[in-house]
């Protein structure tokens, strides 16, 4: 008998047309209703818990929600993203010239710069209307007393002192207001509308890929506490949006939309199961493309609009205690240390 037969021949990645597993179809379908629960919680709880009368959540656990949150979306950025964006376009499945070059972090770049343009514009011409208004918008809060506005930061401050014996500009001065509440509110949706997205695209991908995994049973389990961490990461920015009354309903709707991700992912993946391999080269082109886009929106949202203006551009922060300073840096810490820890699994 030939020595070489018993030699373990590493399996052959699975390229071929047609269906993942099929396995554990019940416990499939139950997890559409459980991952729906799980991180719809995780991002409904902060909104609600904020702005209700009755349930009293101390502060300092919204702080190290907010924080932990900003760690999380980070982690997701680098770990749950990039990584397999660049793991699915090094495919064995592709052709040869998708290993000539690294795409995975070329896409991401490109998209970094992209999400960086768009807010670059939209800001100067939002400045620019803000200015006929005679008011200023300061992107990084660094006037003292001024309130949180871009994106989850920002500050929007009155140029010039009002006069109290000039009662026949207050209706003036009320409309300044209306508009500059009008602005703000934009501001922080397009903000919070980008972190969704980027969150989003990913969330479907792994209901997709959950749905037809052949390690069903630990990726499931790990994406139970995956999405409920991404959920509290969205949920407290969600929390913190300061929005004019006729558009309180945003955040509920975003924090809903977001549940809904990963299950539509999932029912999606199940209805497709007997065609879709997740191994297949087209397969790993989307995903591929996708996950390195999405990293780059979630690292340029964790590292500028949530870690640099939590911390480098926020006054309360810069000026407040060292104690506060290092509560608020642990939370974040843990938030990134175990996100990233589920990156061993999922």
């Amino acid at each position: 008998m030939d020595s070489s037969s018993s030699v373990d021949v590493p399996d052959a990645p699975n390229c071929s047309a047609g269906g993942g597993d099929d396995s554990f179809f019940g416990l499939r379908i139950a997890s559409i209703f459980i991952i729906l629960v799980g991180s719809t919680s995780g991002a409904l709880f902060p909104v609600l818990a904020k702005r209700s009368k009755h349930v009293h959540v101390p502060k300092g656990l919204f702080d190290f929600a907010k924080y932990f949150g900003s760690g999380v979306i980070i982690a997701t950025a680098f770990i749950h993203l990039l990584a397999p964006a660049l793991e699915a376009l090094e495919s064995e499945c592709l052709s040869e010239g998708w290993s000539d070059y690294p795409y995975a972090l070329a896409l991401c770049l490109l998209s970094i710069f992209s999400i960086f343009i768009v807010e670059l514009t939209a800001f100067r011409w939002g400045t620019a209307k803000l200015a006929k208004l005679g008011l200023s918008h300061d992107a990084h809060g660094h006037e003292v007393g001024s309130h949180v506005a871009h994106g989850p930061e920002g500050n929007m401050v009155a140029d010039a002192s009002s006069s109290t014996k000039e009662k026949d500009l207050e209706s003036a001065d009320s409309h300044h207001k209306s508009h500059q509440l009008l602005d703000d509110a934009f501001a922080q949706i397009v903000g919070v509308a980008i972190l969704e997205f980027g969150v989003a695209l990913h969330s479907v991908l792994i209901g997709l890929t959950l749905a037809v995994d052949e390690d069903f049973k630990v990726l499931f389990v790990v994406l139970v506490f995956h999405q409920t961490f991404e959920g509290l990461g969205i949920g407290s920015r969600l929390a913190y949006m300061q929005l004019p009354q006729k558009y309180n309903y945003v955040p509920i709707i975003a924090a809903i939309l977001y549940g809904l991700t990963t299950p539509v992912g999932i029912a999606v993946g199940l209805g497709v199961r007997t065609t879709y391999n997740p191994g297949t080269a087209t397969a790993s082109i989307v995903s591929g493309v996708l996950d390195a886009f999405s990293a780059g929106i979630l690292i340029y949202t964790g590292l500028v609009e949530l870690l640099a203006h939590e911390f480098l551009f926020n006054k309360e922060m810069m000026e407040g205690s060292n104690s506060k300073l290092v509560y608020s840096i642990g939370s974040m810490l843990l938030g990134c240390a175990l996100m990233a820890l589920l990156g061993r699994w999922a």
